[in-house]
């Protein structure tokens, strides 16, 4: 029976881009592409998620590497940007500064500023405190200052002396003179007019010296009263002193402060500078130093540890958005806890280490606050406590500054607590597709948080538009990158490319960072020539070259195959084997390769028995494959018998793990051609799956698959009947490399495209399949004829055995091993 109705054209297998559809000369004469194609879904999501200015409504953008998602995000949000009136009043761009903490420095405030009166008020700030310290130093150290010290200290002087002169001359008449020692004041005893020596002292009568001790214990009461007056005149003249420090102090600085809180009493900031007054009135000691005294570190010490006592007058402009023209657009492409929250720095003094607020260093998420930042969705979720605390950021609409020591566990050196800063920003998660279903369905903060997904697909449409998008794009990463710009020939070559890179003639590829690998890999070898422009030539050349760069273990595998290592056969006929065809994906490098396919048929009730799963070398969709082989079989051929039959299938020289139903009608081929007893042609290879009622249907990889079939028929040496046979849906998906379009024109290879297992099994054995008669009957010489007459042998055969015939030696009715749940 001719086969020939089967045959796939050479003219449908594969896409070839006119190059006469470009009307230009080369890609020179466009303008580089400025919008994204291909992507209305993803663009419709991402313009709603900017627009929506509600809690929750963060982005997250899925899709493949390569389709432009994040340059796309970029890109809508700058035109957001543009689009927007007043935006600083829109989107409230603020400077946010901390403050010291004059109750709990441990505590710094976050005060918020308009946008670029941050540093002017740090500078303010900061020359207020030099100006003070200037004003004060003059001021405590001018002529009248000291003048008036001076006169106050003269005074109290004064006074003291005359206290001590009237106690002199008060002790004399009683016959006393007063002698200070390192002990305090003593009242020794007189004799005309000279103290009395101790010697004498002793010689003196009892009642002489009782006379003498009352009238020295009378006058030890007077000496206490004067000496405590004297004390009283110094605490006096220390006030004093002190009071005119204060007056002359609140003077200078109130003049001086004054001028800056006059400009900003309508302010929150008017408190902070009372604050500074006060802090500055008590402190007035640190600002009395002159220029010609020594300029030492000095500290005051605190419930904390010693601080620096100018820290108060530093502001730390934790944010500063005065050059930020619009909203702050963030891309932070190392997520880790401090870059994404800040951190508070620490220096160590004196075996300790000490902070402050002017330490404090902000993160991604503070400097986009009142704009949008863009995270790497799985440097997100793999950075520790990083997803957490984000989440935690946005729910709470505030962002807090936590050394991440504390919430692994550790105790910090110093406990900081600064005040939370506010938070109002869009997050743009960029990520795959799978990682946004598993957030989904796992973590119950997710679709609170980010409730709109971006979905870029990396397909579109094989339009004429999107062909001039193709070369629009080419000629935009020529100018950018300085390279030749392509001829229409070589950007037929790309677009080629771009459908082989998503196998469907009708589709192109939206990862165009792959197109652009190719586009810079082209210019190369364009260049390797000598060539002005890129054309064709220099495209197949990169394809081909890059090929040979990641096929070593295909040509390693295809070796072994040439020398009869890896058993396969390109030529014959066998029954009960069948060349199926594999897929390889080891990340870098994708290819197709053959394997032989066998099966064996006996009596037995055991039915098809997968050797991979029973070895456990399959995967559980492959398993499912091979359990439909049972369900076609009881209905094609067991509708009036009992399905008698034990079948072993296996793939030979198979030592790894199989997955995947793309080789179950291959499977069954081979089971079919056992009971019939008819051989399979060999120089054919087959793919696709198989449904219940013997449809053949679409697989992956059919490109891979035929390519990898060929050039192994190519080196054992074509004979002119060799093919792959695939199901007929797959012919859309075919873009094969022009050396097998050219073999299959030349009538050297040849593709086949079925659509049942009848189709498959006339093509492998050239032989009728055969339609059952009004009887119920399959005709006798037909290919089903001959596996439901063998069917029917098998149940006669194992009936007249009795209950006890068994399936690889298994009694009946003992149980047999069940496939997994």
């Amino acid at each position: 029976m001719a086969i020939n109705r089967y045959l796939v054209p050479a003219d449908k297998l594969r896409w070839t881009c006119d190059e006469k559809i470009f009307t230009f000369e080369c890609t020179k004469d466009l303008t580089p592409l400025g919008e994204f194609i291909g992507q209305d879904r993803a663009t419709r999501a991402i313009e709603f998620g900017l627009a929506m200015e509600r809690a929750g409504y963060n982005i997250y953008v899925a899709g493949l590497a390569g389709t432009g998602k994040t340059s796309m995000v970029k890109t809508y949000i700058e035109k957001v940007s543009r689009e927007k009136e007043n935006l600083r009043d829109h989107f409230r761009l603020q400077d946010w500064c901390y403050f010291h903490n004059f109750a709990d420095p441990d505590r710094p405030q976050i005060v918020p500023l308009p946008a670029g009166r941050g540093k002017i008020f740090r500078d303010r700030v900061l020359q207020l405190k030099d100006d003070l310290k200037d004003g004060l130093s003059q001021a405590f150290s001018s002529e009248q200052y000291e003048l008036q010290k001076k006169q106050i200290v003269e005074e109290a002087q004064a006074e003291q002396k005359q206290l001590f002169e009237g106690l002199d001359q008060e002790a004399r008449q009683q016959g006393f003179v007063m002698q200070m020692t390192s002990t305090g004041a003593h009242l020794v005893p007189l004799h005309e007019g000279k103290p009395i020596p101790t010697a004498d002292y002793a010689s003196l009568s009892e009642e002489e010296r009782n006379q003498i001790e009352e009238r020295r214990s009378a006058l030890s009461k007077r000496v206490d009263e004067t000496f405590e007056k004297a004390r009283d005149t110094e605490r006096r003249t220390m006030e004093r002193v002190s009071e005119q420090d204060r007056q002359l102090g609140e003077f200078t600085i109130s003049r001086l402060l004054g001028e800056v809180a006059e400009e900003y009493k309508d302010e929150p900031l008017w408190g902070f500078l009372e604050q500074l007054k006060t802090y500055t009135r008590d402190h007035l000691d640190i600002f009395k130093q002159t220029e010609g005294q020594a300029q030492s570190p000095q500290y005051i010490t605190t419930s904390a540890g010693p601080r620096d006592p100018y820290i108060p007058f530093h502001v730390n402009v934790f944010v500063d958005n005065g050059d930020t023209k619009g909203p702050p657009v963030v891309e932070e492409s190392n997520p880790i806890y401090s870059n994404l929250f800040g951190k508070i720095e620490r220096r160590f003094f004196m075996g300790g280490y000490l902070s402050d607020h002017t330490m404090l260093k902000p993160g991604a998420l503070h400097i986009a606050n009142g704009g949008y930042l863009l995270l790497a969705a799985r440097d997100v979720l793999t950075s520790p406590g990083v997803w957490e605390a984000l989440k935690r950021a946005l729910r709470k609409k505030e962002v807090r500054l936590e050394d991440p020591l504390e919430l692994m566990g550790f105790i910090a050196p110093q406990g900081m607590r600064p005040q939370p800063t506010p938070l109002e920003v869009k997050v743009v998660l960029v990520g795959d597709g799978n990682l946004y279903q598993t957030l989904s369905t796992y973590d119950e903060d997710f679709w609170e948080l980010f409730r709109v997904k971006a979905d870029f697909d990396f397909v579109i449409e094989r339009t004429p538009q999107n062909l001039h998008a193709y070369a629009a794009f080419i000629c935009g990463t020529c100018e950018k990158e300085g390279l030749r710009h392509y001829t229409p020939s070589g950007v037929a070559k790309v677009a080629e490319y771009g459908a082989r890179l998503v196998a469907d003639q009708d589709k192109l590829s939206s990862r165009f960072a792959q197109i652009q690998e190719l586009v810079t890999e082209g210019d190369y070898w364009a260049a390797r020539d000598g060539a002005e422009r890129v054309e064709a030539r220099h495209v197949r050349r990169a394809i081909d070259e890059k090929l040979y760069r990641h096929n070593l273990l295909e040509h390693r595998i295809r070796e072994m195959i040439r020398q009869g290592t890896i058993m396969i056969e390109v030529d014959g006929e066998q029954a009960g084997q069948v060349n199926g065809l594999s897929v390889y994906t080891l990340g870098d490098t994708t290819f197709g390769r053959p394997s032989r396919v066998t099966a064996q048929t006996f009596m037995g009730r055991r039915g098809v028995i997968n050797i991979e799963r029973e070895s456990h070398l399959s995967g559980r969709i492959h398993d499912k494959g091979v359990m439909i082989l049972s369900g076609y079989l009881g209905w094609k051929y067991a509708q009036d018998k009992p399905l008698s039959l034990s079948a072993s299938v296996c793939f030979e020289q198979s030592y790894e793990g199989i997955e995947g139903d793309s080789a179950s009608s291959t499977e069954l081929y081979a089971i079919l051609s056992s009971l019939a007893e008819l051989p399979l042609r060999q120089d054919l290879a087959v793919t696709g799956s198989v449904n219940q009622k013997g449809e053949i249907q679409a697989i992956g990889g059919v490109n891979e698959k035929i390519e990898g079939f060929y050039a192994v028929c190519k080196v054992k040496g074509l004979t002119g009947r060799q093919g792959v046979m695939i199901p007929h849906q797959n012919v859309r998906h075919l873009m094969l490399k022009e050396e097998v379009v050219e073999a299959v024109a030349a009538g050297k290879f040849h593709i086949y495209a079925i659509k049942t297992v009848d189709d498959g099994m006339e093509v492998l054995t050239g032989g009728r399949a055969g339609q059952r008669g009004r009887k119920g009957e399959f005709p006798a010489s037909s290919i089903n004829g001959r596996v439901d007459r063998r069917l029917r042998e098998l149940a006669r055969s194992l009936t007249r055995f009795g209950p006890e015939a068994t399936a690889w030696g298994q009694p009946e009715g003992q149980p047999e091993d069940q496939p997994d749940p």
